[in-house]
């Protein structure tokens, strides 16, 4: 909307003007580019340098609801009286810096025209309760909700100060977020769906995490691939009925997707085709990940073991080979059926019990108790049926994780002779 030449814009509440003051230099730059009439028209005030040319603004006229119309002498002569308020005055003096410029005695008059309106609202304001000005106050700080207070971790506790300058490590975060991600574990919680299968059995299982784990050492990819990938297959098969013969396609397509999670540069679709000895098509790999991903809720963001083992591990500050050795335990557990229904930090904290009780590096301390949240009590049912896994002779067709940990590159942790059962019932009564 036009305004009338000479007024300056009033914004109030509701109001749409555009603040013209605010890019008074701007305009003052380019008013002064523009030739000045020398003659303006007849009856029509001086043209202000600041706005440039709005030579029929004058014939437009705003009314304001709630204001009375009143003549430009008439408000002259209130605003010229001594009862001018400190607040009108402050206005007084922003319009002065405004319109320093091509002010003349005709827009002297058109600005006195808006004070009356301010020496209104500054009456109002003196009258108004004191309820209403405590309520525009601004707020006073307040205290931050005890649930969302940070964790106040005890020094002798306390893993992540040392990485305090490596923004890598999150070091404000990192306790914060491993307890998030325990309590996410309760949403994945499975149970034994083999009944469920009428098709499928534990030990096609078994062979399927086994040819899993020779996919992941042929393509180099991350431990976390692997787990995420026995993860999304057991939560498919747990709500979908699967016919053996589609077996291998259900874990080549949850490692799809886990290296599309976990991994920089991941295989294409073309590369687990050609694992499956092209016994699939590409449509129907394609048509498996849209059902997994669908299945789950496209939510595959599911805690895993071996990120709870290595936090464990950094906890007691475990070498390579005792991380190594725990890894090789948790590792092995993927293939048994029976710890599928188990929490992944209740089992990673069992496999590097186990790991520390071989080393002889000590049993469960405070300070693991206090950042995994359990107690050796908690751990006794998973270490015996880990300790029954381990100890039971090995399975000629299933020799690929045995064989992967019996590198020198994983230490030959695969060729460590177990624990005795004696030791590590004095570990747990600790």
């Amino acid at each position: 909307m036009p305004l009338p030449r000479g007024k300056k814009a009033t914004v109030t509440a509701g109001s749409r003007i555009p603040k013209l003051h605010a890019t008074k230099k701007e305009n003052q730059e380019e008013g002064s580019q523009v030739k000045r009439s020398s003659s303006p028209p007849h009856g029509a005030p001086k043209k202000r340098t600041a706005f440039i040319d709005i030579t029929n603004a004058h014939k437009v006229q705003i009314s304001l609801p709630g204001r009375k119309k009143e003549s430009a002498k008439t408000t002259a002569k209130k605003t010229s009286s001594s009862s001018v308020s400190a607040k009108n005055q402050a206005n007084l003096k922003k319009s002065s810096s405004v319109s320093s410029e091509g002010t003349t005695p005709e827009t002297e008059r058109a600005d006195a025209v808006e004070e009356k309106p301010c020496e209104e609202e500054a009456q109002k304001d003196a009258a108004a309760p004191v309820e209403e000005l405590v309520a525009v106050a601004p707020p006073a700080a307040r205290e931050v909700p005890a649930h969302l207070q940070r964790q106040q971790i005890p020094e002798e506790f306390d893993i992540d100060s040392e990485n305090s300058e490596d923004s890598y490590m999150c070091p404000e975060y990192a306790k914060d977020i491993f307890d998030y991600l325990k309590r996410r574990e309760e949403k994945f919680v499975l149970c034994n769906y083999m009944p469920k299968q009428p098709s499928l059995n534990p030990e096609m299982r078994a062979i399927l995490i086994d040819w899993l784990v020779e996919v992941q050492e042929n393509f180099e990819l991350y431990h976390e691939t692997l787990y995420l990938a026995v993860k999304m297959t057991d939560h498919y098969l747990s709500q979908t009925p699967v016919h053996r013969e589609m077996l291998q396609l259900v874990g080549s397509t949850a490692m799809l997707i886990a290296s599309k999670f976990e991994e920089r540069s991941p295989p294409c679709v073309d590369d687990f085709l050609y694992i499956c000895d092209d016994a699939y098509k590409r449509e129907e790999l394609i048509s498996m990940e849209a059902s997994i991903l669908q299945t789950l809720s496209f939510d595959v963001n599911i805690p895993i073991p071996y990120r709870f083992l290595r936090r464990y591990a950094k906890c007691v500050n475990a070498g390579m080979d005792t991380l190594t050795l725990a890894r090789y335990y948790c590792e092995m557990s993927l293939m048994e059926m029976d710890l599928v229904p188990e929490r992944g930090s209740l089992l990673a904290s069992a496999c590097l019990l186990m790991a520390l009780v071989t080393k002889d590096l000590g049993g469960w301390t405070p300070i693991l108790q206090f950042h995994s949240g359990y107690q050796t009590s908690d751990l006794e049912p998973v270490i015996r049926r880990l300790y029954l896994m381990l100890v039971a002779p090995p399975d000629d067709k299933l020799r690929a994780i045995r064989n992967k940990y019996s590198h020198k590159v994983f230490f030959e942790v695969a060729s460590l002779p177990l624990v005795n059962m004696d030791i590590l019932e004095k570990a747990l009564l600790q």
